[in-house]
């Protein structure tokens, strides 16, 4: 068989076993080596240690870089149930954020005097001969300022877990029409 230019085509021949085929070294118990590739000398011409077999070199033109992966997902329904159980524990940490940056906040003022200017303005402008006028410093304690600010985190936590809760109903129906939500996701390698 000859090629188009009337020279005889040059074939790489395989020497090894067959895929799957014990040799003679290999008998049942004994660790398996995988045959040698197509194209590998069969025995001699070792490498730089003494080893023998196939050297994997790289193709020409393979990708170096590594592969992202990416999937086209869609969001069909969101469980009520777990979206309340979730917005509970997060209104909650809401909730103990508001009543930390509220005593902090209040600490601040206190430190820097506004309570006590501003209040000494206020009970000037409000006050008369026979009384002092409205005292700010006595109205916005700290406990008070705490106890409202508690009550507040607590309408927060209801309110934000009834609302999360008709929201995942909402897009369960809305998701029913139009299909819901669809995501890219992507994964590097």
């Amino acid at each position: 068989m000859t090629d188009t230019r009337g020279q005889q085509p040059s074939y790489e021949t395989y020497n090894g076993p067959l895929p799957g085929e014990r040799t003679g070294a290999q008998q049942p118990g004994a660790p398996y080596h995988p045959p040698q590739a197509y194209g590998a000398p069969a025995s001699g011409g070792g490498t730089a240690g003494g080893q023998t077999g196939a050297v994997r070199r790289p193709r020409t033109g393979a990708r170096t870089t590594p592969r992202t992966r990416k999937a086209r997902l869609r969001v069909a329904k969101a469980d009520p149930w777990s979206v309340m159980k979730v917005s509970f524990l997060l209104s909650i940490a809401l909730g103990i954020c508001t009543i930390v940056a509220a005593a902090v906040l209040w600490m601040v003022m206190d430190a820097m005097g506004v309570f006590s200017t501003v209040g000494g303005t206020i009970s000037e402008a409000t006050g008369s001969n026979e009384s002092n006028g409205f005292d700010l410093q006595s109205f916005l304690s700290l406990p008070r300022v705490l106890m409202f600010t508690s009550v507040i985190a607590v309408i927060d936590v209801v309110l934000m877990t009834a609302l999360a809760t008709l929201g995942a109903f909402i897009y369960n129906l809305s998701a029913g029409f139009v299909g819901g939500v669809e995501l890219t996701l992507a994964e590097d390698e």
